[in-house]
């Protein structure tokens, strides 16, 4: 049975009254997600479906200045909480510096979401939680700290960087039990802590929130070859996000291309150059939160990984509590036959970027943007040059940019956007940079249209009278309905993500 406590009397005091007496008059508070102060203009309080007017005044510069005496400081990161709370407060500011807005998140320790993985968590196993903002992966990752510490006895450090796992204050919040909390002065000392953490303080279990850069993940393999237990969570959503994350890939192993010999490409029956996993993950297993209360589990990172590579299908578990608080599991069987899928990765391709349908948008750092398009036309690779990073799909900077690790990098890092790093600003490392790109994004989408048009020619010549391919992607789905429209045949989308398929039929 779940319980939750949100300590909603804390945020509520720290609002001037009007506002607070506004707020606790609203049905659902049990609901409520955020207050959302802005310089001019009326406030809101926000929940899950609706937003509710709390005032038709709008914030003034007092309103703020009121708020922020009743919080901690703000730091490096522009977050703040209330002490001994799961609150987060977090500013925005105008170019001087002022603080002209602000975002009161409510924060709530929820007991009994880490059930519907508690058998993983007991296993020793580290783990991995992957999801979007607002699915649950910190309230999990609160309750798993809990369950280690409390109830199997572990030494369990917490390494909390913006106090969100264990609160504001230098006392934890009692939703992490017996653990304790190690706090970060500044995100970019996190790696620092984290090995500060296993050298002095000799913890069984480290828990992390957000490991989101280069040093972060190499801190985390260090950290998991000294034997102690990881449970984190990562930027990204699911594990083909994080592979395609050159910052982030070594949590599951990193992934390099090897040249095969001759005799060694035709006894696997595939071309000469493959992708290959680099080294043990970091993570033994990795869960991806779907939703509030429904996972996806793969329990052997380091076999998907190589499956992933390979080109074939994987099945994570799936596990979904209900109402009356069991949990379902299942098990989605692979749609195709491994034997398929090796036959159609021998199949040649002549270029680099052959196969590639979809425009990829490069936003170059410190790189000559005409030498980027210059390598792209090289290799064959629509790419579209993009000014902005929020806009793109990829980044391409040069090693000593990224070491600097300027603002508009750590933000493209921190949404989870994938930075290649070229080591000079030469045409040919730049199109080394650009080629990892193709290696990483070709091979699946080319997969999965060729077991289209295979279905698609079964179904015209009336072998079958119906095909469900494997699960794919949005965009890869997209591309297969559109093959099967120019055949003149009917398609359908069926399924949940990520197991979401194509079925096409007459």
């Amino acid at each position: 049975m779940q319980q939750q406590s949100d300590e909603l009397d804390a945020l509520l005091r720290g609002l001037p009254s009007d506002l607070a007496s506004r707020v606790g008059a609203l049905d659902g508070l049990d609901g409520l997600l955020e207050i959302v102060m802005d310089l001019g203009r009326p406030p809101e309080a926000r929940f899950a479906g609706r937003e509710e007017l709390l005032s038709q005044r709008e914030v003034s510069a007092e309103d703020i200045a009121y708020v922020i005496s009743h919080i901690g400081q703000f730091g490096g990161d522009n977050r703040a909480g209330i002490e001994r709370t799961l609150h987060r407060i977090s500013a925005l500011r105008n170019r001087a510096g002022k603080v002209v807005g602000l975002t009161l998140r409510v924060g709530r320790a929820v007991y009994g979401t880490v059930e519907i993985i508690r058998d993983i968590v007991e296993s020793g196993k580290s783990i991995l939680l992957l999801g979007r903002p607002g699915v649950g992966k910190t309230t999990m990752l609160r309750e798993v700290a809990r369950v280690l510490a409390d109830d199997l006895g572990e030494r369990v450090v917490v390494v909390d960087t913006s106090n969100e796992i264990a609160g504001d204050g230098d006392i934890p919040h009692p939703g992490i039990g017996r653990a304790r909390r190690m706090q970060v002065p500044t995100p970019s000392l996190q790696h620092a802590v984290m090995i500060e953490a296993v050298e002095n303080h000799m913890p069984e279990v480290v828990v992390i929130d957000e490991i989101g850069t280069e040093q972060e993940a190499a801190a985390a393999r260090t950290i998991a070859e000294r034997g102690v237990q990881l449970v984190a969570t990562a930027h990204g959503n699911t594990l083909e996000n994080l592979m395609l994350n050159p910052t982030l890939t070594d949590l599951v192993g990193g992934i390099q291309t090897v040249t095969l010999s001759d005799e060694e490409a035709r006894r696997r029956g595939t071309q000469k150059s493959v992708l290959e996993r680099k080294a043990p993950p970091t993570f033994q297993v990795l869960v991806e939160i779907q939703a509030y209360q429904r996972v996806a589990i793969y329990l052997d990172v380091a076999q998907t990984v190589d499956a992933i590579l390979l080109g074939l299908p994987v099945s994570p578990e799936l596990r979904e509590r209900g109402a009356s608080g069991e949990i379902e599991r299942s098990t989605k069987e692979p749609s195709r036959a491994p034997a398929e899928a090796v036959e159609r990765r021998s199949t040649p391709r002549n270029g680099l970027g052959e196969g590639l349908r979809e425009t990829i948008k490069v936003y170059p750092f410190g790189v000559s943007w005409n030498r980027v398009e210059d390598a792209a036309r090289g290799l064959g690779m629509p790419i579209a040059i993009v000014r902005e990073p929020d806009d793109a799909d990829v980044v391409i900077t040069l090693k000593n940019y990224y070491r600097r690790k300027t603002p508009r990098l750590r933000n493209a890092e921190s949404s989870g956007i994938p930075i290649y790093i070229a080591r000079s600003n030469s045409s040919s490392q730049i199109a080394s940079a650009l080629a990892s790109v193709v290696e990483l994004r070709r091979g699946p989408e080319d997969r999965a249209l060729e077991e289209a048009r295979e279905a698609i020619e079964s179904v015209a010549n009336g072998t079958r009278d119906e095909v469900e391919l494997a699960p794919q992607n949005a965009y890869v789905r997209r591309l297969q309905h559109e093959l099967a429209e120019r055949a003149s045949l009917s398609s359908r989308s069926t399924g949940h993500e990520p197991l979401r398929r194509v079925q096409i039929y007459r």
